[in-house]
Protein backbone atom coordinates (compact mmCIF):
# COMPACT_ATOMS: atom_id res chain seq x y z
CA UNK A 1 0.00 0.00 0.00
CA UNK A 2 1.14 3.55 -0.74
CA UNK A 3 1.80 5.61 2.37
CA UNK A 4 -1.18 7.98 2.73
CA UNK A 5 0.60 10.38 5.11
CA UNK A 6 3.65 10.63 2.83
CA UNK A 7 1.32 11.27 -0.12
CA UNK A 8 -0.35 14.16 1.75
CA UNK A 9 2.99 15.57 2.94
CA UNK A 10 4.59 16.04 -0.48
CA UNK A 11 1.35 17.45 -1.82
CA UNK A 12 1.21 20.08 0.95
CA UNK A 13 -2.07 18.62 2.23
CA UNK A 14 -1.14 17.78 5.82
CA UNK A 15 -1.65 20.27 8.66
CA UNK A 16 -2.08 18.28 11.89
CA UNK A 17 -2.52 14.67 12.95
CA UNK A 18 -2.81 12.93 16.29
CA UNK A 19 0.13 10.81 17.42
CA UNK A 20 -0.14 7.23 16.16
CA UNK A 21 -2.13 8.11 13.02
CA UNK A 22 0.62 7.20 10.55
CA UNK A 23 1.39 3.95 12.35
CA UNK A 24 -2.28 2.92 12.21
CA UNK A 25 -2.46 3.66 8.46
CA UNK A 26 0.62 1.53 7.79
CA UNK A 27 -0.62 -1.35 9.94
CA UNK A 28 -4.09 -1.97 8.45
CA UNK A 29 -6.77 -0.87 6.02
CA UNK A 30 -8.32 2.09 7.80
CA UNK A 31 -11.87 3.36 7.38
CA UNK A 32 -11.82 7.16 7.57
CA UNK A 33 -14.56 9.74 7.21
CA UNK A 34 -14.91 13.36 6.22
CA UNK A 35 -18.03 15.40 6.86
CA UNK A 36 -19.66 18.04 4.70
CA UNK A 37 -22.80 20.02 5.46
CA UNK A 38 -25.44 20.04 2.70
CA UNK A 39 -26.08 23.77 3.00
CA UNK A 40 -26.21 24.10 -0.82
CA UNK A 41 -27.06 21.74 -3.69
CA UNK A 42 -23.44 21.82 -4.85
CA UNK A 43 -19.98 21.67 -3.41
CA UNK A 44 -17.60 24.48 -4.34
CA UNK A 45 -13.85 24.31 -4.85
CA UNK A 46 -13.30 25.18 -1.18
CA UNK A 47 -14.51 21.61 -0.48
CA UNK A 48 -12.15 20.07 -3.02
CA UNK A 49 -9.13 19.66 -0.75
CA UNK A 50 -11.15 17.43 1.60
CA UNK A 51 -12.62 15.42 -1.29
CA UNK A 52 -9.12 14.96 -2.75
CA UNK A 53 -7.95 13.68 0.65
CA UNK A 54 -10.61 10.97 0.43
CA UNK A 55 -9.56 10.21 -3.16
CA UNK A 56 -5.91 9.77 -2.15
CA UNK A 57 -6.99 7.73 0.88
CA UNK A 58 -8.86 5.26 -1.33
CA UNK A 59 -5.99 5.09 -3.81
CA UNK A 60 -3.69 4.22 -0.91
CA UNK A 61 -5.87 1.18 -0.13
CA UNK A 62 -8.04 2.60 2.68
CA UNK A 63 -11.81 3.04 2.85
CA UNK A 64 -13.31 6.54 2.48
CA UNK A 65 -16.64 7.47 4.04
CA UNK A 66 -18.24 10.79 3.24
CA UNK A 67 -20.74 11.97 5.80
CA UNK A 68 -23.42 14.38 4.64
CA UNK A 69 -24.52 16.32 7.70
CA UNK A 70 -28.27 16.26 7.24
CA UNK A 71 -28.72 16.72 11.00
CA UNK A 72 -25.79 19.01 11.74
CA UNK A 73 -26.58 20.99 8.60
CA UNK A 74 -29.81 22.00 10.32
CA UNK A 75 -27.79 23.70 13.03
CA UNK A 76 -24.55 25.23 11.77
CA UNK A 77 -20.98 24.96 12.97
CA UNK A 78 -19.36 27.93 14.75
CA UNK A 79 -15.86 27.06 13.47
CA UNK A 80 -14.59 29.93 11.32
CA UNK A 81 -18.02 31.56 11.20
CA UNK A 82 -19.03 34.94 12.58
CA UNK A 83 -22.75 34.28 12.64
CA UNK A 84 -25.26 31.46 12.90
CA UNK A 85 -26.43 29.72 9.76
CA UNK A 86 -29.97 29.57 8.49
CA UNK A 87 -31.69 26.29 9.29
CA UNK A 88 -32.74 24.13 6.33
CA UNK A 89 -35.87 22.00 5.97
CA UNK A 90 -35.91 18.25 5.25
CA UNK A 91 -36.85 18.56 1.59
CA UNK A 92 -34.00 20.98 0.85
CA UNK A 93 -31.49 18.87 2.78
CA UNK A 94 -32.45 15.70 0.88
CA UNK A 95 -32.21 17.47 -2.47
CA UNK A 96 -28.80 18.89 -1.56
CA UNK A 97 -27.54 15.50 -0.40
CA UNK A 98 -28.49 13.82 -3.69
CA UNK A 99 -26.76 16.54 -5.71
CA UNK A 100 -23.58 16.24 -3.60
CA UNK A 101 -23.58 12.44 -4.00
CA UNK A 102 -23.53 12.82 -7.80
CA UNK A 103 -20.58 15.21 -7.60
CA UNK A 104 -18.52 13.08 -5.20
CA UNK A 105 -19.19 10.04 -7.38
CA UNK A 106 -16.67 11.45 -9.87
CA UNK A 107 -13.88 11.40 -7.28
CA UNK A 108 -14.48 8.17 -5.35
CA UNK A 109 -15.25 4.58 -6.33
CA UNK A 110 -18.54 3.62 -4.67
CA UNK A 111 -19.09 0.58 -6.90
CA UNK A 112 -15.85 -1.31 -6.21
CA UNK A 113 -16.12 -4.94 -5.09
CA UNK A 114 -13.04 -4.40 -2.93
CA UNK A 115 -13.24 -3.87 0.82
CA UNK A 116 -12.30 -0.22 0.42
CA UNK A 117 -15.33 0.78 -1.67
CA UNK A 118 -16.42 4.31 -0.77
CA UNK A 119 -19.53 4.87 1.31
CA UNK A 120 -21.85 7.85 1.80
CA UNK A 121 -23.86 8.24 5.01
CA UNK A 122 -26.18 10.92 6.39
CA UNK A 123 -26.15 11.68 10.11
CA UNK A 124 -29.85 12.59 9.95
CA UNK A 125 -30.50 8.83 9.70
CA UNK A 126 -29.24 8.22 13.24
CA UNK A 127 -30.05 11.61 14.76
CA UNK A 128 -33.72 11.95 13.72
CA UNK A 129 -35.01 9.59 16.44
CA UNK A 130 -32.39 10.54 19.02
CA UNK A 131 -34.25 12.45 21.76
CA UNK A 132 -32.81 15.30 23.76
CA UNK A 133 -32.92 13.13 26.89
CA UNK A 134 -30.99 10.38 25.07
CA UNK A 135 -28.45 12.93 23.96
CA UNK A 136 -28.03 14.44 27.44
CA UNK A 137 -27.57 10.98 28.99
CA UNK A 138 -25.44 9.23 26.35
CA UNK A 139 -23.33 12.12 25.10
CA UNK A 140 -23.59 15.18 27.32
CA UNK A 141 -22.50 13.45 30.54
CA UNK A 142 -19.13 12.42 29.03
CA UNK A 143 -17.81 15.87 28.06
CA UNK A 144 -17.52 18.76 30.50
CA UNK A 145 -18.53 22.33 29.72
CA UNK A 146 -14.97 23.36 30.70
CA UNK A 147 -13.59 21.09 27.94
CA UNK A 148 -16.01 22.53 25.37
CA UNK A 149 -15.39 26.14 26.42
CA UNK A 150 -11.65 25.75 25.92
CA UNK A 151 -12.05 25.07 22.18
CA UNK A 152 -10.63 27.83 20.01
CA UNK A 153 -13.71 28.00 17.76
CA UNK A 154 -15.92 28.63 20.81
CA UNK A 155 -13.52 31.18 22.31
CA UNK A 156 -13.34 33.13 19.06
CA UNK A 157 -17.10 33.48 18.96
CA UNK A 158 -17.42 34.36 22.65
CA UNK A 159 -14.62 36.91 22.65
CA UNK A 160 -15.04 38.13 19.08
CA UNK A 161 -17.06 40.92 17.57
CA UNK A 162 -20.11 38.77 16.75
CA UNK A 163 -23.08 40.76 17.99
CA UNK A 164 -25.21 37.73 18.84
CA UNK A 165 -22.58 35.70 20.68
CA UNK A 166 -22.93 31.92 20.44
CA UNK A 167 -26.27 30.13 20.66
CA UNK A 168 -26.70 26.95 22.70
CA UNK A 169 -27.55 25.20 19.42
CA UNK A 170 -24.15 26.03 17.95
CA UNK A 171 -22.38 25.39 21.25
CA UNK A 172 -23.57 21.77 21.12
CA UNK A 173 -22.27 21.31 17.56
CA UNK A 174 -18.97 19.80 18.66
CA UNK A 175 -20.87 17.18 20.70
CA UNK A 176 -23.04 16.32 17.70
CA UNK A 177 -19.99 15.97 15.46
CA UNK A 178 -18.31 13.96 18.20
CA UNK A 179 -21.32 11.64 18.37
CA UNK A 180 -21.09 11.12 14.60
CA UNK A 181 -17.57 9.80 15.08
CA UNK A 182 -18.72 7.52 17.93
CA UNK A 183 -21.63 6.19 15.86
CA UNK A 184 -19.43 5.61 12.79
CA UNK A 185 -16.81 3.84 14.91
CA UNK A 186 -19.45 1.52 16.39
CA UNK A 187 -21.34 0.78 13.15
CA UNK A 188 -18.72 1.05 10.39
CA UNK A 189 -15.39 0.65 12.20
CA UNK A 190 -14.32 4.22 11.40
CA UNK A 191 -11.09 4.98 13.26
CA UNK A 192 -9.97 8.20 11.58
CA UNK A 193 -11.65 11.52 10.91
CA UNK A 194 -10.36 13.83 8.15
CA UNK A 195 -11.16 17.52 7.76
CA UNK A 196 -9.96 21.06 7.35
CA UNK A 197 -7.70 22.55 9.99
CA UNK A 198 -10.54 24.74 11.32
CA UNK A 199 -12.27 21.49 12.37
CA UNK A 200 -9.45 20.30 14.67
CA UNK A 201 -11.34 21.23 17.87
CA UNK A 202 -14.51 19.39 16.84
CA UNK A 203 -12.53 16.38 15.63
CA UNK A 204 -10.56 15.96 18.86
CA UNK A 205 -13.82 16.26 20.82
CA UNK A 206 -14.92 13.18 18.88
CA UNK A 207 -11.85 11.15 19.80
CA UNK A 208 -12.26 12.24 23.44
CA UNK A 209 -15.96 11.28 23.47
CA UNK A 210 -15.13 7.82 22.10
CA UNK A 211 -12.39 7.33 24.71
CA UNK A 212 -14.63 8.42 27.59
CA UNK A 213 -17.62 6.41 26.35
CA UNK A 214 -15.94 3.15 25.34
CA UNK A 215 -12.79 3.14 27.45
CA UNK A 216 -9.13 4.17 27.21
CA UNK A 217 -8.17 1.11 25.15
CA UNK A 218 -10.24 2.33 22.16
CA UNK A 219 -8.07 4.51 19.97
CA UNK A 220 -9.35 6.81 17.26
CA UNK A 221 -7.50 9.51 15.37
CA UNK A 222 -7.83 12.85 13.56
CA UNK A 223 -5.92 14.31 10.62
CA UNK A 224 -6.41 17.71 8.99
CA UNK A 225 -5.44 19.47 5.79
CA UNK A 226 -4.49 23.17 5.80
CA UNK A 227 -7.04 25.78 4.84
CA UNK A 228 -6.13 26.67 1.27
CA UNK A 229 -5.45 30.33 0.58
CA UNK A 230 -4.17 32.28 -2.41
CA UNK A 231 -0.59 33.55 -2.49
CA UNK A 232 -1.85 37.02 -1.56
CA UNK A 233 -3.43 35.58 1.60
CA UNK A 234 -7.01 35.95 0.37
CA UNK A 235 -9.59 33.20 0.62
CA UNK A 236 -9.21 30.48 -2.00
CA UNK A 237 -12.08 29.82 -4.39
CA UNK A 238 -13.77 33.20 -3.98
CA UNK A 239 -14.03 35.58 -6.92
CA UNK A 240 -15.77 38.91 -7.33
CA UNK A 241 -18.81 37.02 -8.58
CA UNK A 242 -18.77 34.60 -5.61
CA UNK A 243 -17.84 30.95 -5.14
CA UNK A 244 -16.54 28.70 -7.90
CA UNK A 245 -19.04 25.82 -7.77
CA UNK A 246 -18.76 22.26 -9.06
CA UNK A 247 -22.31 22.45 -10.45
CA UNK A 248 -22.26 23.63 -14.08
CA UNK A 249 -25.55 25.51 -13.56
CA UNK A 250 -23.90 27.67 -10.90
CA UNK A 251 -20.45 27.98 -12.52
CA UNK A 252 -20.11 27.12 -16.21
CA UNK A 253 -17.29 24.74 -17.19
CA UNK A 254 -15.79 27.68 -19.13
CA UNK A 255 -15.67 29.95 -16.06
CA UNK A 256 -14.45 26.99 -13.98
CA UNK A 257 -11.62 26.33 -16.46
CA UNK A 258 -10.73 30.03 -16.58
CA UNK A 259 -10.45 30.21 -12.78
CA UNK A 260 -7.64 27.62 -12.76
CA UNK A 261 -6.03 29.00 -15.91
CA UNK A 262 -5.67 32.43 -14.31
CA UNK A 263 -4.07 31.50 -10.97
CA UNK A 264 -0.60 32.89 -10.23
CA UNK A 265 2.57 30.87 -10.89
CA UNK A 266 3.10 30.38 -7.17
CA UNK A 267 -0.47 29.16 -6.64
CA UNK A 268 -0.36 26.90 -9.72
CA UNK A 269 2.67 25.10 -8.28
CA UNK A 270 0.79 24.46 -5.00
CA UNK A 271 -2.63 23.73 -6.48
CA UNK A 272 -1.46 21.16 -9.05
CA UNK A 273 -0.26 19.02 -6.12
CA UNK A 274 -3.46 19.46 -4.10
CA UNK A 275 -6.18 19.35 -6.74
CA UNK A 276 -4.94 16.72 -9.21
CA UNK A 277 -3.95 13.06 -8.97
CA UNK A 278 -0.80 13.53 -11.05
CA UNK A 279 2.20 11.76 -9.52
CA UNK A 280 5.27 13.49 -8.08
CA UNK A 281 7.56 12.84 -11.06
CA UNK A 282 5.02 14.28 -13.51
CA UNK A 283 4.44 17.37 -11.37
CA UNK A 284 8.17 17.94 -10.79
CA UNK A 285 8.74 17.77 -14.56
CA UNK A 286 5.90 20.24 -15.20
CA UNK A 287 7.26 22.66 -12.59
CA UNK A 288 10.70 22.51 -14.22
CA UNK A 289 9.24 23.02 -17.70
CA UNK A 290 7.21 25.98 -16.43
CA UNK A 291 10.30 27.63 -14.93
CA UNK A 292 12.08 27.47 -18.30
CA UNK A 293 9.37 29.62 -19.90
CA UNK A 294 6.73 30.96 -17.46
CA UNK A 295 5.02 32.85 -20.29
CA UNK A 296 3.69 29.59 -21.74
CA UNK A 297 1.81 28.96 -18.47
CA UNK A 298 2.42 25.21 -18.67
CA UNK A 299 1.41 24.64 -15.04
CA UNK A 300 -1.81 26.63 -15.22
CA UNK A 301 -2.90 24.91 -18.45
CA UNK A 302 -2.28 21.40 -17.13
CA UNK A 303 -3.93 22.25 -13.79
CA UNK A 304 -7.01 23.69 -15.54
CA UNK A 305 -7.24 20.66 -17.85
CA UNK A 306 -6.92 18.06 -15.07
CA UNK A 307 -9.43 19.65 -12.69
CA UNK A 308 -11.99 20.47 -15.41
CA UNK A 309 -11.98 16.89 -16.72
CA UNK A 310 -12.19 15.48 -13.18
CA UNK A 311 -15.11 17.71 -12.14
CA UNK A 312 -16.90 17.95 -15.51
CA UNK A 313 -15.73 15.93 -18.56
CA UNK A 314 -13.30 15.87 -21.49
CA UNK A 315 -16.07 17.28 -23.71
CA UNK A 316 -16.57 20.19 -21.31
CA UNK A 317 -12.82 20.84 -21.30
CA UNK A 318 -12.75 20.92 -25.12
CA UNK A 319 -15.69 23.33 -25.12
CA UNK A 320 -14.00 25.54 -22.49
CA UNK A 321 -10.78 25.68 -24.55
CA UNK A 322 -12.75 26.48 -27.70
CA UNK A 323 -14.66 29.21 -25.84
CA UNK A 324 -11.35 30.63 -24.59
CA UNK A 325 -10.07 30.77 -28.17
CA UNK A 326 -13.05 32.88 -29.21
CA UNK A 327 -11.61 35.86 -27.35
CA UNK A 328 -7.93 35.27 -27.94
CA UNK A 329 -7.66 33.34 -31.19
CA UNK A 330 -9.31 32.73 -34.52
CA UNK A 331 -12.86 31.48 -34.27
CA UNK A 332 -16.08 31.24 -36.25
CA UNK A 333 -19.76 32.08 -36.00
CA UNK A 334 -20.39 28.34 -35.75
CA UNK A 335 -18.23 28.21 -32.58
CA UNK A 336 -20.26 31.05 -31.08
CA UNK A 337 -23.54 29.30 -31.83
CA UNK A 338 -22.35 26.12 -30.12
CA UNK A 339 -22.05 27.87 -26.75
CA UNK A 340 -24.95 27.78 -24.32
CA UNK A 341 -26.19 31.24 -23.34
CA UNK A 342 -24.51 31.40 -19.91
CA UNK A 343 -21.13 30.37 -21.33
CA UNK A 344 -21.53 32.92 -24.13
CA UNK A 345 -22.17 35.65 -21.53
CA UNK A 346 -19.26 34.41 -19.39
CA UNK A 347 -16.90 34.62 -22.38
CA UNK A 348 -17.92 38.22 -23.04
CA UNK A 349 -18.19 39.27 -19.41
CA UNK A 350 -16.66 42.74 -19.10
CA UNK A 351 -17.17 43.55 -22.77
CA UNK A 352 -18.93 46.87 -23.51
CA UNK A 353 -22.65 46.18 -23.91
CA UNK A 354 -25.45 48.12 -25.59
CA UNK A 355 -29.18 47.35 -25.57
CA UNK A 356 -31.23 47.87 -28.72
CA UNK A 357 -34.84 47.07 -29.52
CA UNK A 358 -35.95 44.45 -32.04
CA UNK A 359 -37.61 47.05 -34.27
CA UNK A 360 -34.20 48.70 -34.79
CA UNK A 361 -33.03 45.64 -36.75
CA UNK A 362 -33.24 45.75 -40.54
CA UNK A 363 -30.98 48.81 -40.77
CA UNK A 364 -27.60 48.95 -42.54
CA UNK A 365 -24.65 48.00 -40.35
CA UNK A 366 -23.27 51.53 -40.59
CA UNK A 367 -26.44 52.95 -39.03
CA UNK A 368 -26.74 50.24 -36.38
CA UNK A 369 -23.12 50.52 -35.20
CA UNK A 370 -22.92 54.32 -35.12
CA UNK A 371 -26.34 55.92 -34.62
CA UNK A 372 -28.19 53.14 -32.76
CA UNK A 373 -25.27 51.69 -30.75
CA UNK A 374 -22.04 53.73 -30.43
CA UNK A 375 -19.61 50.99 -31.47
CA UNK A 376 -17.92 53.55 -33.74
CA UNK A 377 -17.72 57.28 -32.95
CA UNK A 378 -18.41 58.19 -36.61
CA UNK A 379 -19.53 56.69 -39.91
CA UNK A 380 -16.27 57.80 -41.50
CA UNK A 381 -14.21 55.77 -39.05
CA UNK A 382 -16.40 52.72 -39.56
CA UNK A 383 -16.15 52.96 -43.38
CA UNK A 384 -12.36 53.18 -43.12
CA UNK A 385 -12.13 50.14 -40.80
CA UNK A 386 -14.52 48.05 -42.95
CA UNK A 387 -12.44 48.84 -46.06
CA UNK A 388 -9.29 47.80 -44.16
CA UNK A 389 -10.88 44.47 -43.14
CA UNK A 390 -10.87 45.39 -39.45
CA UNK A 391 -14.56 44.87 -38.61
CA UNK A 392 -16.31 41.59 -37.81
CA UNK A 393 -19.89 40.69 -37.01
CA UNK A 394 -20.34 37.45 -35.06
CA UNK A 395 -16.73 36.51 -35.88
CA UNK A 396 -17.25 36.92 -39.65
CA UNK A 397 -15.58 39.74 -41.61
CA UNK A 398 -17.98 42.57 -42.45
CA UNK A 399 -17.17 43.52 -46.07
CA UNK A 400 -20.12 45.85 -46.76
CA UNK A 401 -20.99 48.63 -44.30
CA UNK A 402 -24.45 48.89 -45.86
CA UNK A 403 -25.38 45.27 -45.32
CA UNK A 404 -28.71 45.02 -43.49
CA UNK A 405 -28.52 43.48 -40.04
CA UNK A 406 -31.59 41.29 -39.46
CA UNK A 407 -32.96 38.82 -36.90
CA UNK A 408 -31.18 36.06 -38.86
CA UNK A 409 -27.86 37.49 -37.64
CA UNK A 410 -28.76 37.11 -33.96
CA UNK A 411 -26.84 34.64 -31.79
CA UNK A 412 -29.21 32.76 -29.48
CA UNK A 413 -32.04 34.95 -30.80
CA UNK A 414 -30.85 38.05 -28.97
CA UNK A 415 -27.15 38.91 -29.37
CA UNK A 416 -24.95 40.60 -31.96
CA UNK A 417 -21.18 40.53 -31.46
CA UNK A 418 -19.32 43.37 -33.11
CA UNK A 419 -15.54 43.42 -33.21
CA UNK A 420 -13.20 46.14 -34.37
CA UNK A 421 -9.54 45.29 -34.62
CA UNK A 422 -8.27 42.20 -32.83
CA UNK A 423 -9.32 42.84 -29.25
CA UNK A 424 -12.20 45.33 -29.12
CA UNK A 425 -15.56 43.59 -28.68
CA UNK A 426 -19.03 45.07 -28.32
CA UNK A 427 -22.11 43.07 -27.41
CA UNK A 428 -25.46 44.29 -28.67
CA UNK A 429 -28.36 42.82 -26.70
CA UNK A 430 -31.65 42.89 -28.56
CA UNK A 431 -34.61 43.37 -26.23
Amino acid sequence: MKNFVEELKWRGMLAQMMPGTEELLQKEMVTAYLGTDPTADSLHIGHLCGIMMLRHLQRCGHRPVILVGGATGMIGDPSGKSQERNLLNNETLYHNQECIKKQVDKFLDFESKDANAALMVNNYDWMKDFTFLDFAREVGKHITVNYMMAKESVQQRLNGTARDGLSFTEFTYQLLQGYDFLYLYQHYGVKLQLGGNDQWGNMTTGTELIRRTLGNEVETFALTCPLITKSDGKKFGKTESGNIWLDRNRTTPYRFYQFWLNVSDEDAERYIKIFTSLDKDTIDALVEEHKQDPGRRVLQKRLAEEVTVMVHSKEDLDMAIEASNILFGKSTKEALEKLDEQTFLDVFDGVEKHEISKDQLGQPAIELFTTVAPVFPSKGEMRKMVQGGGVSLNKEKLTDQNREITADDLIDGKYLLAQKGKKNYYLLIVK
